[in-house]
């Protein structure tokens, strides 16, 4: 018989759910009601994050013919003077040093990127580019069929400096560098604040092994647009349907379920659970399991491991003791697992693929979920967890070799002035706690 538990839930979570808006607090408040409606005990914990409301922004060719482009502005990218300003245009294909051979200040220009990585970006804040433009889906995606998804800067690029950004359709990129546009009128205003986001936690406790324990972790927050359903209500469901197994059937170690908050704007929410939970994270903490995106119908089984070898072949054993076929990937998870595996802490992210979805877009709704096969992913990953957290010993040990470190490193956007500033930060924490 199947379980609709799951899949109950993706419909309660499929909405709007950006963080630090309201709709994410009415997320979180429905995951609070679930956890206590089974019989639990949770709460939430708040943290702040950066926001930022466009006022106004526009972009329109303006040499050698004039058009006018659909645009949407990068939130945190800073602001343009009162009514906007001429650049000139210029296409970076690499985004690479040799891109800009004898060309040393860029104030006067708008880059257009074909990706915006942080290397690209750290290069035009040294070049003191006057703006840059990303391209955004297909030649032929536009408005009818996909949306420009408003998209904020994060910490570690706003690090170098702030660049007035802008995302335009392919279509129209494509015009203009074929067409010799040389000319662009840019507007960005726009407004930086905080908002308040949670995570919703909830713990239960060991039978016999309190001080070692597993947590469990899903974002419930959405982008913009669409309805989140796959990414990530399914996953928020499915950490549900194991707490409540675990409600049932407590075992050994401690488990630390966490909801978090603002995982699409940089994995702020888990960011601010292992800041906020130091003792945990040193002392207690063993084992992370994540879960980004679950129950398709058509897709294969994911497993994201994050660790040594000995984690990737404890997951390539269970899975065949299950009987699941998996495709096993030992690589940095980008998800809610990775401030967890940046402190030691090994992890392994269970989910479910398919191509024939889409996240980040209008098109992610329940259609193409299955509440089979959410109990399925859920019978799974309670099965797993069980193991790790009934055994006598932690099947792995704690710690990342030496090549998921620099994996971590360059996942986290840190150089070697960023990693001097963290471990300057530390010692200064460490100094106002004396």
């Amino acid at each position: 018989m199947i379980d609709n538990y799951s899949y109950n839930l993706v419909e309660r979570l499929s909405f709007l759910r950006y963080g630090g808006t309201d709709d994410e607090l009415r997320a979180a408040n429905i995951l609070l009601d679930e956890i206590r409606a089974l019989g639990g005990e949770g709460h939430l914990e708040e943290f702040r994050i950066p926001a930022c409301e466009l006022k106004k922004y526009s972009a329109r060719i303006i040499a050698p013919y004039e058009k006018e482009l659909e645009v949407m502005a990068y939130g945190r990218s800073g602001t343009l003077p009162q009514g906007g300003v001429d650049l000139k245009l210029y296409y970076a294909e690499r985004g690479l040093p040799e891109d800009y051979l004898g060309m040393e200040d860029l104030s006067d220009t708008a880059v257009i990127l074909n990706e915006l990585t942080y290397d690209a970006y750290k290069l035009l804040c040294q070049k003191k580019a006057a703006a840059f433009i990303t391209i955004s889906n297909k030649h032929w995606d536009n408005n009818n069929t996909h949306d420009l998804i408003y998209r904020p800067l994060r910490s570690p690029m706003i690090d170098n400096g702030k660049i007035p950004g802008f995302m335009i359709w392919a279509s129209d990129a494509t015009d203009l560098v074929r067409d010799g546009a040389s000319m662009i009128h840019l507007e960005l205003e726009a407004e930086e604040t905080e908002r308040t986001s949670r995570n919703v936690v909830a713990t239960i406790p060991g039978t016999e092994i309190q001080d070692e324990s597993v947590v469990i972790t899903a974002h419930y927050d959405s982008v913009l647009i669409g309805t989140g359903a796959w990414d990530n209500a399914t996953g928020s469901a499915t950490i549900m349907y194991i707490y409540r197994h675990f409600l049932q059937h407590r075992p050994r170690r401690t488990l630390h379920f966490v909801w978090c908050g603002t995982e699409e704007q940089g994995l702020l929410g888990s960011k601010a659970y292992v800041e906020q939970h130091p003792e945990q994270i040193e002392k207690e903490i063993k084992f992370c399991f994540n879960f980004d995106m679950c129950g398709t119908v058509l897709g294969p089984n994911l497993v994201f491991v994050t660790g040594g070898d000995d984690l990737r072949h404890l997951a390539e054993q269970f899975c065949r003791e299950y009987g699941m076929s998996a495709d096993i990937k030992q690589i940095v998870h980008s998800s809610d697992s990775a401030p967890f595996c940046d402190k030691g802490i090994p992890a392994l992210g269970l989910s479910r693929g398919s191509k024939t979805c889409e996240i980040h877009t209008r098109n992610d709704i329940i259609f193409p979920l299955s509440a089979a096969q959410l109990q399925k992913d859920g019978d799974f990953a309670a099965a797993f967890i069980g193991r790790v957290a009934n055994s006598r010993i932690i099947p792995v040990p704690m710690g990342m070799p030496e090549v998921m470190k620099e994996n971590l490193k360059k996942y986290f956007l840190r150089d070697k002035t960023t990693i001097a500033q963290d471990e300057e930060k530390k010692a200064k924490a460490a100094e106002e706690k004396k």
